[in-house]
C-alpha cells in the first residue's frame, strides 16, 4: 500500500455545491505529491444516521469495503462524511449486534470489510501524517499579510473517541498550525466552535440562518480577511447564504470572503487563483487576493 496514494471520498454535496473545494483539493494534492484515486463510491450514509443506524453504517461500510479491495486508505474532505465513515471504520468490526447486522447487509452486495484501512480528513492527514513542517517547506507565497478566522465545524473533531483524540475538541490547534505554517495570522473570535446551523435548515430555516448570522457577526468584529473552513455544508451557510442572511435580517453587508482550507493552501503554494476554483465562491475574494498581489 503506497503511503502517497489514497482513495478520495468526495461525498454527495461537494460535486454539486462545493466544486471549488474539489478543484482546490486536487490541485493542492498534486502540488504536494499526493496521488488521489477516484473510486465508484456511493453516499456515506450520513442522511440516514438519525433514522436507521444499520442502513447508514451499511452504506458507509460498503464504501470502506470498496477502498479496502483496492488496498487504499481513504481521504475525505467533508466533515460529515468523515464522521460517518470513521465511525463505521471503528465500530463495524467490533463484537456488537449492529456490527453483525451491517456485515450481513454488506455481504449481500458481495463485499466484505476487514478493517485494514483507515479514514482521515485531508486536513487531519496534512497535520498528522504529511506534517506541518513538510507543508511549510512547500510555501512559495507566505501569507503574512492575511488575518484568518477558522471555522472547525461540528464533525471534524467530534466525537473525539472515534478520531483517536488527535486534537482537543474544545481547544483545537491542528488547522491553526497548518494556517500559521502558510505565514498567515490566525485570529480568535467569540463562538469559534459554534455550529454553522446547516443541520437545522431542512426543518427550521430561520433557526439555521440565526446561528449562521451569529457567527458572521462575530467574525466581522474580528476584522479578518477571510473565514476559512473545510466542510461543504458550512460553506453553504457562510458563503452561499451570506447574502440571504443579510436580506433576511436586514443587516450587513458582511463582505466576508469564505475560503476552503485547500484554497488558502493553494495560494501559499503559489498556485494561480484561477486553478483553485474561486469562480465558485459566492462572496468576492479579490480583496484578499489583492493583499498577496494576485488576480482572481
Amino acid at each position: 500500500m503506497s503511503e502517497e496514494e489514497f482513495a478520495l471520498f468526495l461525498g454527495c454535496t461537494i460535486p454539486v455545491r462545493g466544486l471549488g473545494y474539489e478543484i482546490s483539493t486536487r490541485k493542492v494534492a498534486q502540488e504536494l505529491g499526493i496521488k488521489l484515486v477516484d473510486l465508484n463510491f456511493s453516499c456515506c450514509g450520513y442522511p440516514l444516521k438519525s433514522v436507521d443506524v444499520v442502513a447508514a453504517k451499511s452504506m458507509a461500510t460498503a464504501n470502506l469495503a470498496l477502498a479496502e479491495s483496492k488496498k487504499l486508505n481513504v481521504l475525505t474532505i467533508c466533515n460529515a462524511c468523515t464522521g460517518t465513515l470513521t465511525d463505521a471504520c471503528v465500530s463495524v468490526n467490533g463484537e456488537n449486534p449492529v456490527g453483525e447486522e451491517v456485515r450481513k447487509e454488506v455481504e449481500k452486495q458481495g463485499l466484505s470489510y476487514n478493517g485494514t484501512i483507515w479514514v482521515k480528513h485531508f486536513a487531519r492527514y496534512l497535520y498528522e501524517d504529511y506534517s506541518v513542517d513538510k507543508l511549510r517547506e512547500h510555501v512559495k507565497v507566505p501569507l503574512k499579510n492575511l488575518r484568518i478566522a477558522i471555522h472547525y465545524g461540528c464533525h471534524y473533531l467530534r466525537p473525539s473517541e472515534i478520531y483517536d483524540e488527535f486534537d482537543d475538541p474544545e481547544h483545537p490547534e491542528s488547522v491553526k498550525k497548518i494556517i500559521e505554517a502558510l505565514g498567515a495570522t490566525v485570529v480568535d473570535y467569540a463562538g469559534r466552535l459554534d455550529c454553522c446551523g446547516g443541520a437545522t435548515m431542512t426543518f427550521n430555516q430561520k433557526l439555521g440562518a440565526t446561528l449562521a448570522k451569529k457567527k458572521l457577526d462575530n467574525v466581522k468584529k474580528a476584522n479578518v480577511d477571510a473565514l476559512v473552513l473545510f466542510c461543504p455544508f458550512c460553506s453553504i451557510m457562510y458563503d452561499g447564504h451570506q447574502r440571504f442572511i443579510e436580506d433576511e435580517f436586514n443587516c450587513g453587508p458582511y463582505n466576508i470572503p469564505v475560503l476552503f482550507l485547500t484554497q488558502l493552501i493553494g495560494l501559499a503554494l503559489g498556485v494561480d487563483p484561477k486553478e483553485l476554483g474561486f469562480d465558485y465562491n459566492k462572496v468576492d475574494v479579490q480583496p484578499l487576493l489583492d493583499k498577496i498581489g494576485k488576480e482572481g
